[in-house]
């Protein structure tokens, strides 16, 4: 919904004035599985890299507090050990991301994840699978550094002792989550257009070949929708976010309360 709502030069049959149409819409004309296609490579990429992303999180918040707080939580530790744990997960996430993307556009070409990879490969190059790189990480570096922040300082405020509770994991998660979204819909706008390269947005601007950096897709972007362009599928976003981050959270924190009891089990 996300990708299809952040259409700059949307076909006719997908142009959609709110989440709840844009999902009937696509449910009612393209089937019931259409919202959902893509996200087998998603899935597939998630596993490792939220793995590296959480473990290198744990590691530098650690020897960063340490550092600038002597064991206690500072918040610029969390800010930067979140944006570094980042740049590993998207070297994994983003060719993911580029593949979902094209795959969920309206009348995407491509009839399967290999169809879309053998394609976009042999078209464009393996470049069109990182040429959003950049632009995903001066995305996520702030999302994530807003998002770690955020989830420690509700953390202080709702479970000061930070113990296991679901409940506090859950709400600090979904803040933290849609405090982030909101704050970088912008630079989601510009990746969304990087990814999918829209021929009709593109051409309506006369731009030939394909649009690559951030500076030329914020100049794209305002040229096609002004201010208010940046801000396309807030709303979608910050829904698609809420659950996810507060789902991430609560997973992550009880399986961290899981085995740190039965290491502790052990020694005793």
């Amino acid at each position: 919904l996300q990708t299809r709502m952040q259409s700059l030069q949307p076909d006719p049959k997908a142009q959609y004035r709110s989440v709840y149409e844009a999902l009937k819409k696509i449910v009612l004309t393209e089937g019931f599985w259409r919202p959902l296609r893509g996200i087998n490579v998603t899935m597939l990429g998630a596993g490792p890299a939220h793995a590296m992303y959480f473990a290198c999180y744990e590691k530098m918040k650690k020897s960063l507090s340490d550092a600038l707080q002597h064991g206690g939580n500072s918040h610029l530790a969390n800010g930067i050990a979140g944006s570094v744990a980042t740049l590993l997960h998207d070297a994994v996430m983003n060719p993911a991301e580029v593949v979902k993307q094209r795959m969920q556009m309206f009348n995407s070409p491509y009839k399967s994840v290999l169809a879309c990879i053998r394609t976009v490969q042999k078209t464009e190059g393996f470049g069109a699978f990182y040429r959003s790189y950049t632009t995903q990480l001066t995305m996520n570096v702030p999302f994530q550094a807003i998002h770690f922040i955020t989830y420690e300082f509700m953390q202080e405020q709702i479970n000061p002792h930070r113990e296991y509770n679901p409940r506090s994991h859950i709400v600090s998660g979904a803040v933290a989550g849609a405090v982030a979204a909101a704050a970088t819909t912008p630079l989601d706008v510009c990746k969304t257009l990087l990814n999918t390269q829209e021929n009709t947005a593109l051409s309506s601007v006369n731009i030939s070949g394909h649009l690559s950096g951030m500076v030329n897709a914020f100049k794209t972007v305002y040229q096609l929708g002004g201010i208010s362009g940046y801000f396309r599928g807030v709303q979608a976003r910050v829904i698609y976010q809420m659950p996810s981050t507060a789902i991430a959270w609560s997973v992550y924190e009880f399986f961290k309360y899981f085995l740190t009891k039965r290491k502790l089990e052990k020694r005793t």
